[in-house]
């Protein structure tokens, strides 16, 4: 049977790509973001169900379930919503700046969770497994300086999911993480920095080959059509420049000479 999916942040970037791939694969796919234009848009053009929503909003959580509830059957919750706000010192941090990224990524996450466990379950009875698979970032592992709120952010997230684990022990509902690095996209880093074209550019500037969300998306698609008893706990990727969170190579890659070439 035809499995369906709902996928969260579909608007634009790695949700809107992650949406694209899904369908690709034959999932029938519900596009839920705030911005409902790009939503029909997206709709027309693959097939997806659009539902607009704000997900830092619970009657907003309680109008998608009640949709889902009516439609059909939930077999998968991709959540890829979320993001980050300043890069503020902890000492300068901007309360509500760092109020949201709490509710757009901790809060969001469990109020789905709390919502639409019921759906997924009823989907597991029928089919033998269910999926839940959240984005959340190599930032919810590693600090970095001015990353404060997005750190806690990200970090109360995977712990959340972690915890998911452990709790949904016995049953057959598989709890995904995704955590990328460096990945360019239309809106995240601009978004962050306040609109500030020039800032964002300098961010990726001598980058060969950042990810892009559709390299998130493969990924995505790939954890989710994997036999349903593989749990891909933890997936972390990165491009190639970033061999850390605090090593990024600007500049072409190449290949270094033998040592004694060197000399």
């Amino acid at each position: 049977m035809t499995r369906r999916a709902v996928v969260t942040g579909a608007s634009s970037g790695i949700g809107e790509a992650t949406a694209r791939a899904m369908r690709s694969a034959g999932w029938d796919v519900v596009a839920v973001a705030r911005r409902a234009e790009r939503l029909e848009a997206l709709e027309s053009e693959i097939g997806a169900t659009a539902f607009a929503a704000d997900l830092t909003r619970e009657t907003d959580i309680e109008a998608l379930t009640r949709f889902l509830a009516e439609s059909g059957p939930v077999h998968a919750l991709v959540h890829v919503a979320g993001g980050a706000r300043g890069t503020d010192r902890v000492e300068e941090g901007s309360p509500d700046d760092w109020r949201w990224m709490f509710e757009a990524n901790v809060m969001s996450a469990q109020r789905l969770v709390a919502h639409l466990l019921p759906l997924l379950r009823e989907a597991a009875e029928q089919t033998g497994h269910a999926d839940t698979l959240f984005v959340t970032s190599t930032a919810s592992r590693t600090p970095y300086a001015g990353g404060g709120g997005y750190n806690a952010a990200k970090a109360g997230e995977s712990m959340l999911l972690q915890d998911l684990r452990l709790e949904l022990n016995g049953e057959p509902i598989r709890v995904v993480e995704i955590a990328p690095g460096m990945v360019y996209t239309e809106e995240f880093t601009l978004n962050r920095l306040g609109g500030d074209q020039l800032a964002t550019d300098r961010v990726y500037e001598g980058v060969e080959n950042p990810l892009v969300a559709e390299d998130v998306a493969d990924v995505i698609a790939y954890a989710l059509g994997t036999p349903g008893h593989v749990n891909l706990d933890l997936i972390t990727m990165r491009p190639v420049a970033q061999s850390a969170q605090h090593l990024l190579a600007r500049g072409p890659l190449r290949v270094r000479p033998p040592r004694d070439q060197m000399i």
